[in-house]
């Protein structure tokens, strides 16, 4: 009987005993704090999640945040702390951080832009489509929209490559103009650095291209080291808010 009770009143007693969040320095339950693996440093949940949604949002893959720490932050692991959209973003920076340069492919498709493999391009194509309908183009696994990996722009039905790329040329003029009334119509901004246009779903403004350039959404300002190099509002409420409740 004895043993018996000093077992519940350890119980009790582990129930009870809290810690000390090291970036809010409050007082948490200390088996509901989060730990990071590798360096075990740990953080209430609170703050765990603000740190995660504000490293995602502003473009990088979260690590552990105290200083110096190089300690990665497993997705696995913020599958209870994050919002369906924030865990699609950050499986997308850990894949952008996984696949060589050379086997990266973006989907064209504006309103998309999924990052895949090259391999992952050709399976999905080969399982999804009959190559004698559409030879030579690909599919997106995300949006399902044709484009030509090529060219690296939805799919030109019934032009090669060559033809595509000379009919291009030749109403280049024309093609722009009309690209930009509707990359203005739309809000579209558009990267200086490889010129293609991308539309803001939800997020920060901090925007990384397909290309690697890291720009402002609303001036086309570039950023340097993570930094901004303009004066322009890093985010708009409204943004942040359709993201969590889609």
């Amino acid at each position: 009987m004895s043993s018996q009770l000093l077992k519940l009143a350890s119980s009790s007693s582990a129930k009870g005993v809290k810690e000390t969040c090291s970036i809010c320095y409050e007082d948490s339950v200390a088996k509901l704090m989060f730990s990071v693996d590798g360096c075990w440093h740990r953080y209430c949940t609170f703050c765990i999640e603000q740190h995660l949604e504000a490293k995602l949002l502003h473009g990088s893959l979260p690590k552990c945040p105290s200083e110096g720490c190089k300690s990665e932050i497993r997705i696995e692991r913020c599958q209870k702390l994050l919002a369906p959209k924030l865990l699609d973003i950050m499986s997308q920076r850990v894949k952008e951080a996984t696949i060589p340069a050379v086997e990266k492919v973006y989907c064209p498709n504006p309103t998309c832009s999924t990052l895949m493999s090259i391999n992952e391009v050709q399976e999905y194509t080969r399982a999804t489509i009959v190559r004698l309908q559409e030879p030579g183009s690909s599919r997106c696994i995300k949006c399902h929209e044709l484009f030509c990996a090529n060219c690296k722009v939805p799919w030109h039905s019934y032009k090669s490559c060559i033809m595509y790329k000379r009919y291009i040329h030749n109403n280049s003029d024309n093609v722009d103009t009309k690209l930009k009334s509707l990359a203005t119509k739309k809000g579209w901004s558009q990267c200086r650095q490889c010129a293609n246009m991308i539309e803001l779903a939800e997020g920060c403004y901090h925007i990384t291209c397909r290309c690697g350039f890291e720009f402002c959404y609303l001036c086309g300002a570039e950023w340097k080291n993570k930094k901004a190099t303009c004066n322009c509002r890093l985010w708009d409420e409204r943004n942040l808010i359709r993201g969590r409740i889609d």
